[in-house]
Protein backbone atom coordinates (compact mmCIF):
# COMPACT_ATOMS: atom_id res chain seq x y z
CA UNK A 1 0.00 0.00 0.00
CA UNK A 2 1.17 3.65 -0.95
CA UNK A 3 2.64 6.03 1.71
CA UNK A 4 1.07 9.18 2.32
CA UNK A 5 4.67 10.50 1.00
CA UNK A 6 4.50 8.19 -2.12
CA UNK A 7 1.00 9.64 -3.41
CA UNK A 8 2.54 12.86 -2.51
CA UNK A 9 5.29 12.47 -5.01
CA UNK A 10 2.89 11.01 -8.04
CA UNK A 11 0.84 13.79 -7.37
CA UNK A 12 3.30 16.50 -7.52
CA UNK A 13 4.08 14.93 -11.00
CA UNK A 14 0.96 15.43 -12.46
CA UNK A 15 0.21 18.34 -14.67
CA UNK A 16 -2.92 18.99 -12.60
CA UNK A 17 -1.37 18.84 -8.99
CA UNK A 18 2.59 20.63 -9.71
CA UNK A 19 3.37 23.15 -8.29
CA UNK A 20 1.37 22.95 -5.28
CA UNK A 21 3.52 23.61 -1.77
CA UNK A 22 4.82 19.74 -0.50
CA UNK A 23 2.37 20.27 2.52
CA UNK A 24 -0.40 20.71 0.31
CA UNK A 25 0.38 17.44 -1.62
CA UNK A 26 0.59 15.46 1.44
CA UNK A 27 -2.55 17.07 2.74
CA UNK A 28 -4.38 15.80 -0.37
CA UNK A 29 -2.40 12.56 -0.04
CA UNK A 30 -3.29 12.06 3.28
CA UNK A 31 -7.00 12.07 2.01
CA UNK A 32 -6.64 9.95 -0.84
CA UNK A 33 -8.06 6.30 -1.02
CA UNK A 34 -5.86 3.58 -2.58
CA UNK A 35 -8.09 1.38 -5.29
CA UNK A 36 -7.01 -1.40 -8.14
CA UNK A 37 -8.63 -2.80 -10.39
CA UNK A 38 -8.13 -6.03 -12.30
CA UNK A 39 -8.30 -5.94 -16.11
CA UNK A 40 -11.75 -5.90 -17.58
CA UNK A 41 -13.32 -4.41 -14.43
CA UNK A 42 -15.50 -1.46 -14.64
CA UNK A 43 -14.22 1.56 -12.65
CA UNK A 44 -17.87 3.55 -13.36
CA UNK A 45 -20.14 3.59 -16.14
CA UNK A 46 -21.93 6.27 -17.47
CA UNK A 47 -25.42 7.72 -16.48
CA UNK A 48 -23.98 6.64 -12.70
CA UNK A 49 -23.29 9.34 -9.82
CA UNK A 50 -19.97 9.84 -8.42
CA UNK A 51 -18.31 12.20 -6.76
CA UNK A 52 -14.56 11.41 -6.84
CA UNK A 53 -12.00 11.38 -9.47
CA UNK A 54 -8.92 9.20 -9.98
CA UNK A 55 -5.54 9.20 -10.43
CA UNK A 56 -3.98 6.31 -12.20
CA UNK A 57 -0.67 5.15 -10.61
CA UNK A 58 -0.23 2.33 -13.22
CA UNK A 59 -1.92 0.19 -16.08
CA UNK A 60 -4.29 1.29 -18.50
CA UNK A 61 -8.03 2.90 -18.33
CA UNK A 62 -10.31 3.10 -21.88
CA UNK A 63 -12.79 5.83 -21.68
CA UNK A 64 -16.17 4.99 -23.55
CA UNK A 65 -19.45 6.78 -24.42
CA UNK A 66 -22.24 5.07 -26.12
CA UNK A 67 -23.50 6.94 -29.76
CA UNK A 68 -26.73 7.11 -30.61
CA UNK A 69 -26.54 4.61 -33.14
CA UNK A 70 -25.76 1.94 -30.06
CA UNK A 71 -21.91 1.58 -30.55
CA UNK A 72 -19.56 2.38 -27.72
CA UNK A 73 -16.93 5.12 -29.31
CA UNK A 74 -13.83 5.37 -27.23
CA UNK A 75 -12.67 8.69 -25.97
CA UNK A 76 -9.35 8.05 -24.26
CA UNK A 77 -6.59 5.65 -23.08
CA UNK A 78 -5.28 6.72 -20.16
CA UNK A 79 -2.51 5.35 -18.47
CA UNK A 80 0.08 6.34 -15.49
CA UNK A 81 -0.28 9.72 -14.03
CA UNK A 82 -3.37 10.62 -16.15
CA UNK A 83 -6.55 12.44 -13.89
CA UNK A 84 -10.06 10.95 -14.53
CA UNK A 85 -13.68 11.25 -13.28
CA UNK A 86 -12.84 14.95 -12.71
CA UNK A 87 -16.20 16.42 -13.80
CA UNK A 88 -17.04 15.27 -10.48
CA UNK A 89 -15.11 18.37 -8.98
CA UNK A 90 -17.44 20.96 -10.56
CA UNK A 91 -20.57 19.00 -10.76
CA UNK A 92 -22.72 16.41 -8.76
CA UNK A 93 -24.22 15.31 -11.80
CA UNK A 94 -24.05 11.66 -13.49
CA UNK A 95 -21.26 10.25 -15.06
CA UNK A 96 -20.57 11.35 -18.96
CA UNK A 97 -18.53 8.07 -19.43
CA UNK A 98 -17.52 4.67 -18.96
CA UNK A 99 -13.81 4.37 -17.44
CA UNK A 100 -12.74 0.38 -17.80
CA UNK A 101 -9.57 -0.73 -16.77
CA UNK A 102 -7.51 -2.69 -19.80
CA UNK A 103 -4.79 -3.92 -17.95
CA UNK A 104 -4.27 -4.38 -13.99
CA UNK A 105 -4.26 -0.80 -12.51
CA UNK A 106 -3.18 0.78 -9.39
CA UNK A 107 -4.54 4.02 -8.30
CA UNK A 108 -5.25 6.85 -5.60
CA UNK A 109 -8.95 7.82 -5.07
CA UNK A 110 -10.18 11.66 -4.41
CA UNK A 111 -13.38 12.79 -2.92
CA UNK A 112 -14.64 16.16 -4.72
CA UNK A 113 -15.35 17.93 -1.35
CA UNK A 114 -11.33 17.24 -0.55
CA UNK A 115 -10.09 18.56 -3.79
CA UNK A 116 -12.80 21.36 -3.56
CA UNK A 117 -11.80 22.12 -0.27
CA UNK A 118 -7.79 22.63 -2.22
CA UNK A 119 -9.11 24.50 -4.76
CA UNK A 120 -10.94 27.26 -2.33
CA UNK A 121 -7.19 27.98 -0.99
CA UNK A 122 -5.09 27.60 -4.62
CA UNK A 123 -7.72 28.76 -7.41
CA UNK A 124 -4.79 28.14 -9.98
CA UNK A 125 -5.76 24.57 -9.16
CA UNK A 126 -9.12 25.17 -11.09
CA UNK A 127 -7.46 26.20 -13.56
CA UNK A 128 -5.54 23.61 -14.41
CA UNK A 129 -8.69 20.79 -13.81
CA UNK A 130 -10.08 23.19 -16.68
CA UNK A 131 -7.38 23.08 -19.01
CA UNK A 132 -6.97 19.11 -18.63
CA UNK A 133 -10.98 18.86 -19.30
CA UNK A 134 -10.21 21.38 -22.35
CA UNK A 135 -7.46 19.03 -23.55
CA UNK A 136 -9.53 16.11 -23.13
CA UNK A 137 -12.68 17.40 -24.97
CA UNK A 138 -10.30 18.56 -27.84
CA UNK A 139 -8.37 15.17 -28.46
CA UNK A 140 -12.03 13.18 -27.95
CA UNK A 141 -13.45 15.69 -30.84
CA UNK A 142 -10.37 14.57 -32.82
CA UNK A 143 -11.09 11.47 -32.40
CA UNK A 144 -14.59 11.31 -32.72
CA UNK A 145 -14.05 13.27 -36.46
CA UNK A 146 -11.50 11.42 -37.71
CA UNK A 147 -13.49 7.79 -36.74
CA UNK A 148 -16.30 9.70 -39.00
CA UNK A 149 -14.27 9.99 -41.77
CA UNK A 150 -11.77 7.02 -41.64
CA UNK A 151 -11.99 3.80 -42.85
CA UNK A 152 -12.55 0.54 -40.62
CA UNK A 153 -8.71 -0.06 -41.75
CA UNK A 154 -7.78 3.55 -41.01
CA UNK A 155 -9.36 2.97 -37.62
CA UNK A 156 -7.57 0.01 -36.22
CA UNK A 157 -4.54 0.49 -37.74
CA UNK A 158 -4.69 3.95 -35.89
CA UNK A 159 -5.56 2.24 -32.35
CA UNK A 160 -2.78 0.18 -33.07
CA UNK A 161 -0.04 2.80 -33.48
CA UNK A 162 -1.94 4.58 -30.81
CA UNK A 163 -1.53 1.53 -28.60
CA UNK A 164 2.35 1.38 -29.87
CA UNK A 165 3.45 4.39 -29.27
CA UNK A 166 1.82 4.69 -25.59
CA UNK A 167 4.02 1.46 -25.14
CA UNK A 168 7.46 2.72 -26.82
CA UNK A 169 7.10 5.68 -24.37
CA UNK A 170 6.83 2.84 -21.44
CA UNK A 171 10.19 1.27 -22.78
CA UNK A 172 9.01 -0.81 -24.95
CA UNK A 173 11.59 -1.09 -28.43
CA UNK A 174 11.37 0.57 -31.86
CA UNK A 175 10.21 -2.85 -33.48
CA UNK A 176 8.48 -5.94 -32.35
CA UNK A 177 6.15 -4.31 -29.95
CA UNK A 178 3.99 -6.60 -27.78
CA UNK A 179 1.00 -5.08 -27.20
CA UNK A 180 -1.41 -7.08 -24.72
CA UNK A 181 -5.10 -6.70 -26.03
CA UNK A 182 -7.86 -8.78 -26.96
CA UNK A 183 -9.28 -8.08 -30.71
CA UNK A 184 -12.39 -7.11 -29.19
CA UNK A 185 -10.51 -4.88 -27.25
CA UNK A 186 -8.91 -3.23 -30.36
CA UNK A 187 -12.06 -3.21 -31.86
CA UNK A 188 -13.67 -1.20 -28.91
CA UNK A 189 -10.80 1.06 -29.29
CA UNK A 190 -11.22 1.59 -33.11
CA UNK A 191 -14.66 2.56 -32.46
CA UNK A 192 -16.08 -0.63 -34.70
CA UNK A 193 -17.13 -4.10 -34.24
CA UNK A 194 -15.50 -7.43 -33.46
CA UNK A 195 -15.74 -9.14 -36.59
CA UNK A 196 -14.38 -6.14 -38.64
CA UNK A 197 -11.59 -5.34 -36.39
CA UNK A 198 -10.97 -9.33 -36.67
CA UNK A 199 -10.79 -9.31 -40.28
CA UNK A 200 -8.57 -6.08 -40.85
CA UNK A 201 -6.17 -7.48 -38.48
CA UNK A 202 -6.11 -11.02 -40.63
CA UNK A 203 -5.01 -9.10 -43.26
CA UNK A 204 -2.66 -7.11 -41.27
CA UNK A 205 -1.01 -10.59 -40.47
CA UNK A 206 -1.05 -12.05 -43.71
CA UNK A 207 0.84 -9.13 -44.86
CA UNK A 208 3.54 -9.55 -42.21
CA UNK A 209 3.20 -6.49 -40.17
CA UNK A 210 1.95 -8.32 -37.18
CA UNK A 211 1.25 -11.64 -35.22
CA UNK A 212 -1.99 -12.06 -33.99
CA UNK A 213 -1.84 -13.92 -30.55
CA UNK A 214 -4.00 -14.90 -27.29
CA UNK A 215 -4.69 -11.76 -26.09
CA UNK A 216 -1.97 -10.31 -27.64
CA UNK A 217 -0.84 -8.26 -30.90
CA UNK A 218 3.07 -7.88 -31.36
CA UNK A 219 3.43 -5.23 -33.65
CA UNK A 220 6.70 -6.37 -35.76
CA UNK A 221 7.00 -2.72 -37.82
CA UNK A 222 4.97 0.08 -36.31
CA UNK A 223 6.27 2.54 -39.33
CA UNK A 224 3.97 0.24 -41.84
CA UNK A 225 0.40 0.66 -40.25
CA UNK A 226 0.62 4.60 -41.22
CA UNK A 227 0.21 3.11 -44.34
CA UNK A 228 -3.12 2.10 -43.71
CA UNK A 229 -4.59 5.30 -42.14
CA UNK A 230 -6.29 7.33 -44.43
Amino acid sequence: MATGEETARLLARTEVFMGLEPRELLAVAQVAVPRHWDRGEIIFREGDTGDTCYLLRSGAVVLTREHQDGRMVALAELRGGALFGELAMFRGETRSATAEAVEPCRAVALLAGDVQRLIKRNPDLALKLLATLAERVSRTNERLLQQSFQTVAGRVASALLAQTISRQAEGAPEDEVLIRATQAEIAHLAGTSRESASRFLATLERAGVVTLGRGKVTVHDPGRLRNYIH
